[in-house]
Formats: structure tokens, C-alpha cells, sequence
């Protein structure tokens, strides 16, 4: 299966998200996909070190989706497998006082992958068309501008050699609620349960209608939304990773050629071991 091809959101297509199936799981078993992620974030891996040393390209990736939808899993099985040293994960939370008083992109930029590193978003920019409509916090005068700001910058990163890739993952409400549960029963996961949990699950259609016009408004050829079926957390993360490495391997990345003369400094090493 081309993961890419399937999940991609065409630009200036119509997204209905009741016509994708979030149980989707495609045609590889749980175990050969579990398996087929370890290879690719074996891949992955090796790419990133490719991505370091280059230091000409720079790689952000979103997560998006309703709450439980796997953020936190994603990064935990898939990114996991990057070095530390040229990759962060950045959570966007309440904006502080003094991000409110910039414009609403102004603490993303900051956050935004320099030359030769990978960021990864846990929520971002798409809170200020999401949660924001959602709960009335602006008038719909101001965040309706924001798709056509938002697609400006990511323009911008694009033009600067970042690869902008963006995954809503999509679960059903029933399986929202499954996840619930498990938060309850599970002592490991009780620390995520939230006052708003269900309160925010009584806005299901409205966050659903917020999420086509992002994904609708926002899907372009230099930064694609994917929406990538995530009922079965091995399937959605198979998925991802394939996506980013086939991405990542179109690049053609190699390791640049070294700045110093080799001969010399053979001769120092050999030199030195001599002594």
C-alpha cells in the first residue's frame, strides 16, 4: 500500500470525515506491521543522521486529533527512534500572557525547526481554528482569516527547506470512550484523565466541523495533511512512519564531504599512535 497516496489530503479537496474509516487497518496483519515499524524506525533513524549532518533541510511534523486519539503514542513508538540531539517535541498549551499579546503565530515561529533538525508539534498552530472556533474565544471574523495565515506560513517554511508534514489522526467516538475507560482502569494512564474529558465529548460535531475546514483549507502541495484511520494504534503508527520515510528518502540525502584534508589527519592519527 502507498500510505502517502491513501491517507494524503488532496489540495483544495473537500474533506468529510465520515466517509474515512477510522477502524481502517489495510491488509498487513498486526505482526508483520509491528514489524514493518521496526525497520522504519531503524530508517528513520538513519535518515535523521543524514537530515543532521547535511544541515541544509529541516523536517516539522503535526500531530493533531481528538483527545486519546494517540498524540503521545505516536511519538513514544515512532519518533522514539530519533537522536535526541537534533530532534524536539514541542506542546502547545494555553497561550501565556505575553504570547497573547503577539499575533497567534508568533510562538509557533519560534518553536519551528532550524537547519538540520526535526520538530515535533503535539497540538500546534491549528489550535487557533480548532478549540479557539470551537469555544468561541474569538469572533468568527478573526480565526476565519487565520487558514489563509496559517497556509502562508507554512509557505514560508517550505521556501526555507522545511518539509512540513501534518497527521490528524482519527479515531471513532466509540473508540474515544474505550480509551477513556482504559485511562480509569489503568494506573499508568490515570494521570492523563481531565476535568474537560468528557465534557469536550459533548462537542464531537463541532470539533469534527472545525477539523474538515482545517483539513480542507490547509492541505497543500509543500505542507499535506494526512488523516491516518486510528482506531488501531499499530496501524496508525505503520502508517506514519512509512509516510516519513518515504518522504524523507525522496530527499536523496547523502553525508557531506568532509571540511578538513584526511591526509593529514590520518597521518596525526597514525602518527599519534606511534608515540
Amino acid at each position: 500500500m502507498n500510505y502517502a497516496e491513501r491517507f494524503r489530503v488532496e489540495p483544495g479537496s473537500r474533506v468529510d470525515l465520515s466517509s474515512i474509516d477510522p477502524g481502517f487497518r489495510g491488509d498487513e496483519s498486526k505482526g508483520d506491521a509491528k514489524e514493518a515499524l521496526e525497520g522504519d524506525r531503524d530508517r528513520l533513524r538513519e535518515l535523521q543522521g543524514l537530515l543532521y549532518a547535511g544541515d541544509r533541510h529541516s523536517l516539522l511534523l503535526c500531530l493533531q486529533g481528538m483527545d486519546t486519539a494517540g498524540k503521545d503514542g505516536t511519538i513514544n513508538h515512532v519518533f522514539s527512534a530519533m537522536n535526541l540531539q537534533g530532534c524536539r517535541v514541542v506542546n502547545f498549551r494555553q497561550p501565556s500572557a505575553e504570547e497573547l499579546a503577539h499575533d497567534f503565530l508568533w510562538r509557533v515561529h519560534r518553536k519551528a525547526p532550524g537547519r538540520g533538525e526535526v520538530v515535533v508539534f503535539n497540538r500546534s498552530h491549528y489550535e487557533d481554528v480548532l478549540v479557539v472556533r470551537v469555544h468561541s474565544l474569538v469572533p468568527e471574523e478573526v480565526w476565519s482569516l487565520r487558514y489563509d495565515r496559517i497556509n502562508a506560513f507554512e509557505r514560508g517554511l517550505a521556501d526555507h527547506d522545511t518539509i512540513v508534514l501534518k497527521f490528524f489522526l482519527h479515531i471513532s467516538r466509540e473508540e474515544q470512550l474505550e480509551r477513556f475507560g482504559d485511562r480509569i482502569d489503568e494506573p499508568d494512564k490515570r494521570w492523563k484523565i481531565s476535568e474537560s474529558d468528557y465534557a469536550e465529548r459533548t462537542r464531537w460535531d463541532a470539533y469534527t466541523e472545525a477539523y474538515e475546514d482545517a483539513l480542507s483549507r490547509c492541505s497543500t502541495e509543500r505542507a499535506p495533511w494526512y488523516v491516518i484511520p486510528s482506531d488501531h494504534k499499530w496501524f496508525r503508527n505503520r502508517a506514519i512512519a512509512r509516510i516519513v520515510v518515504e518522504r524523507l528518502e525522496a530527499l536523496g540525502m547523502g553525508y557531506p564531504e568532509p571540511t578538513v584534508d584526511l591526509e593529514r589527519v590520518r597521518r596525526e592519527y597514525h602518527a599519534a599512535k606511534e608515540e
